[in-house]
């Protein structure tokens, strides 16, 4: 594996692994630094009341009282600094603005049992980030020293991380070309930014979620930039997402090339778990390596896990819709599910497929109890995100 990976250029192998690319930059003279950073509290006019605990929390509607701010001009960083929230400044020529030039990531930080803040394997967020600001042609930076600005933002407004169960407080690192020339050139200034908010549980329930499956629209294709976390990637696939409620799908299931591979669903990685035709139990999902698919953290932290648990087989490797089909007709499927930082898991329980004029209702079980394989890995992991359970590696703490 790894002689294969030398031999593909650096973005490709990107993609088969996570955890390719350091989380420092190759060249700390072009980052910022923790030890600079510049810290502007808000005043108490400023100042937003925290959510009761009763209060809805939603997803992404609520910001903290403070945010990070970082800008790239004359091929260097500026000081950090975390000052109260508040509209960014933007000229109307800006680049982002234009050309959907821009990258984000998305993280979580966690109120523990024992009342101490954690992040869940961020490391891997800030080197995927890396990854989708070199593709991008925006400036890079050393990952420790970002994580380490967004663990004192994250000290400075600790109160705004939930003590509700299954709540968390959503991060959300953006990075934006702000060049006011307009036409097409790799831009010279940049804003990196970050902004923190409390998150209620996605999903209040394991409820099922239905699917729609329509081979005329792609998400990604090859060559191109799936594998990245680019807004581009994103505001295509809202069209699309329109027609699956109409046909009463919560998502959609993306299908790519003439051979309809199945690679994710909605925004998340996809699995599923069943008796594939040689008679094994297997989980398989899509692999990384056609450069289509998001290298999600929880994806990751999945595969990681359920090889570990043992007693079936782990696949990561293209498989098509019609090998769904058939195996949904012949019994052979568990579990179908989706999986990403926002839900951690969410179970499928139909998926309605159209192809040539016809549609088609694919029924898929959806076990609730303990021993289903979806269950014991949302377990797992929300048990080390909220501190019920330790893994060496994967949380970090701030406070």
């Amino acid at each position: 594996m790894l002689s294969t990976i030398r031999r593909l250029p650096s973005c490709a192998a990107s993609w088969i692994s996570i955890c390719r690319l350091s989380t420092s930059s190759v060249n700390n003279a072009e980052t910022f630094y923790r030890k600079d950073l510049q810290i502007r509290q808000a005043s108490p006019g400023q100042r937003k009341p925290i959510p009761k605990k009763d209060e809805p929390l939603g997803f992404g509607a609520i910001f903290a009282d403070h945010m990070l701010e970082i800008d790239y001009e004359g091929g260097k960083w500026a000081k950090p600094v975390i000052h109260p929230y508040c509209n960014l400044s933007i000229d109307p020529a800006a680049m982002v603005l234009h050309y959907a030039y821009e990258l984000f990531e998305g993280l979580k930080a966690y109120r523990g049992v024992d009342n101490r803040i954690r992040m869940f394997r961020p490391e891997l967020n800030m080197a995927r980030m890396r990854r989708s600001a070199e593709r991008s042609t925006l400036p890079d930076f050393d990952g420790n020293e970002l994580l380490e600005c967004i663990k004192e933002l994250i000290r400075i407004d600790k109160e705004w991380v939930p003590r509700r169960k299954g709540a968390s407080l959503y991060i959300r690192p953006t990075m934006i070309a702000t060049d006011t020339v307009l036409g097409l050139h790799v831009s010279p200034t940049a804003k990196l930014f970050v902004i923190i908010g409390p998150a209620g549980a996605y999903f209040d329930t394991f409820d099922p979620v239905t699917l729609l499956a329509d081979p005329r629209y792609i998400r990604a294709a090859k060559g191109g930039v799936g594998a990245f976390k680019m807004g581009c990637n994103y505001a295509p696939t809202l069209m699309l997402g329109g027609l699956a409620k109409e046909k009463g799908c919560h998502q959609v299931l993306w299908l790519a090339g003439p051979e309809h591979y199945v690679t994710e669903v909605g925004a998340m990685n996809f699995f599923m778990f069943w008796k594939n035709e040689q008679g094994e139990d297997e989980l398989i999902t899509a692999s990384l390596e056609s450069g289509i698919i998001l290298p999600g953290v929880t994806r990751q932290s999945i595969l990681e896990l359920a090889r570990e648990m043992g007693g079936f087989k782990v696949t990561e490797r293209d498989f098509t819709i019609d090998e769904v089909r058939k195996a949904v007709k012949e019994n052979r499927v568990y579990e179908m599910f989706g999986t990403g930082t926002a839900a951690v898991v969410t179970p499928v329980d139909k998926i309605i497929y159209q192809a040539d004029g016809v549609e088609e209702t694919l029924n898929v079980p959806a076990k609730d109890d303990e021993k289903s394989l979806m269950q014991r890995l949302f377990k797992t992991i929300t048990d080390i995100q909220f501190g019920r359970a330790t893994r060496s590696g994967w949380t970090v703490d701030v406070c």
